[in-house]
């Protein structure tokens, strides 16, 4: 399984990124699906999830009411609409995906199988 990330960018405080992620293989469906991020000298932390089937979500507190995460399995893609930006949101984005057709939505890191490279978000106060 291969993870590609993007959409990161540069964007005020209060803005709007959607950051995209499109995964190989052709059993994306049955994917549970996550994004991290980190932060410098951070450690990496979890954002969002959503299940395999997309009914399921689950969300960091601090991102609650300002990110979605939704999936489009006919694409094999994964998005993270990101409303609401603050600096503190600064850090390098990561999807990962959890193959093993978890019951739960997964919000750990090592429950994850498969990472993407990163996409930067930088949110200027």
């Amino acid at each position: 399984v291969q993870l590609q990330a993007f959409g990161g960018g540069l964007v005020q405080a209060g803005g709007s990124l959607r950051l995209s992620c499109a995964a190989s293989g052709r059993t994306f469906s049955t994917y549970a699906m996550g994004w991290f991020r980190q932060a410098p000298g951070k450690e990496r932390e979890f954002v969002a999830a959503i299940s395999w089937r997309g009914g399921r979500t689950h969300y960091a507190d601090s991102v609650k009411g300002r990110f979605t995460i939704s999936r489009d399995n006919a694409k094999n893609t994964v998005y993270l609409q990101m409303n609401t930006l603050k600096p503190e949101d600064t850090a390098i984005y990561y999807c990962a995906a959890d193959v093993g057709y978890a019951v739960v939505v997964p919000t750990t890191l090592d429950e994850y199988d498969y990472w993407g490279q990163g996409t930067l978000v930088t949110v200027s106060s």
